[in-house]
């Protein structure tokens, strides 16, 4: 079980893309709760605060660092890794779900992953990222990602939809079947924001299978703190909806628009948060096409110019005709 540093009276967190040969000089501050690497060329390391991720980067690939309060403490619990300042918890589990499938991959991971932030001092999670491979395999109720949704829900057990963390469900490319979770939680609760565009994910209809997604859209920081707005997974839906099927450059336009109204909806509660995305935001695009890539990439820079720092992968997205899905921070 962690082991808690003396406190802060609130929590702090910045979140910004690194450069860097590997992440050993990134790891040596005693602020860093966590450092990923994203792609096959990522460094290995056994820090529990370093997390590798099987997603590939279009262009540079800086690694993505967070920085809590100091000190940080780390270790092993079980399939959990984990770091903590007190305020914040960083956690990460990887389950081989290539025997026993992804549901019970699911149910095992999310069990886990409830047992321990319940157990900690940091018992309210914020947000929550899933990876799994072939992420659209399969039809109707079989589609891999809707096995997802159903392990996911039994292993989070009761829980109040409201208050359900903003979360991320990407596929994999690399036909590894490990499901890869990693996460951040607080000793204090955030306060989930839905998009008023879209039809709260946990409450989607039965098309969408068994059980309904279960995230929020975003989540405002526990109160007092420096930290940024947590956005959800975000592409070209409304209502309910897939937009723009096969139109990647007006699911680019969408999905902004979703991203314009959800901060409309965070700024009702937060009013210093800025309207528009700027220099303390931090975004990671999902492209499901590899030849998409540099579409993309083009169509951001006319967008943002240098304005917007952003890191750019190879991911497929949990719906076949959405051609790309974006989450980050921001404030």
């Amino acid at each position: 079980m962690t082991s808690m540093p003396a406190t802060t009276p609130h929590a702090r967190l910045d979140v910004d893309y690194v450069a860097a040969d590997s992440p050993a000089a990134l790891l040596a501050g005693d602020d860093v709760l966590a450092v990923l690497g994203f792609g096959n060329d990522a460094p290995y390391s056994d820090d529990p605060r370093y997390l590798r991720i099987p997603l590939q980067p279009h262009g540079a690939a800086p690694f993505e660092v967070w920085r809590a309060n100091a000190p940080v403490t780390c270790g092993r619990d079980g399939d959990i890794a984990w770091s903590t300042d007190g305020q914040l918890l960083f956690g990460a589990i990887e389950i081989d779900e290539s025997v026993i499938g992804i549901e019970a991959a699911a149910e095992i991971a999310y069990a886990q992953l409830i047992d321990f932030v319940r157990r900690s001092d940091t018992p309210q999670l914020l947000r929550i990222w899933n990876y799994l491979d072939a992420i659209t395999l399969g039809d109707g109720d079989a589609e891999r990602y809707r096995q997802f949704c159903v392990g996911r829900a039994r292993g989070m057990g009761d829980f109040d939809a409201s208050r359900l963390p903003a979360a991320t469900a990407i596929g994999r490319c690399d036909d590894e079947r490990t499901i890869q979770i990693y996460w951040l939680a607080a000793r204090e609760a955030g306060t989930p924001v839905e998009n008023p565009r879209q039809v709260s994910a946990y409450r989607y209809p039965r098309e969408y299978g068994r059980q309904s997604p279960s995230f929020a859209r975003a989540m405002l920081p526990p109160p007092g703190g420096t930290m940024p707005l947590l956005l959800s997974g975000t592409a070209s839906v409304v209502g309910h909806a897939s937009q723009h099927v096969g139109e990647l450059l007006a699911q680019i336009e969408e999905t902004f628009a979703n991203f314009d109204a959800l901060l409309s909806a965070a700024r009702l509660r937060a009013p210093s948060l800025p309207a528009q995305f700027g220099s303390g935001t931090r975004l990671k695009v999902y492209v499901r096409d590899r030849a998409d890539l540099p579409v993309v990439a083009q169509a951001l820079d006319q967008r943002f110019g240098d304005r917007v720092p952003r890191l750019l992968l190879h991911a497929a997205i949990c719906r076949r005709e959405l051609s790309m899905e974006i989450d980050g921070v921001h404030g």
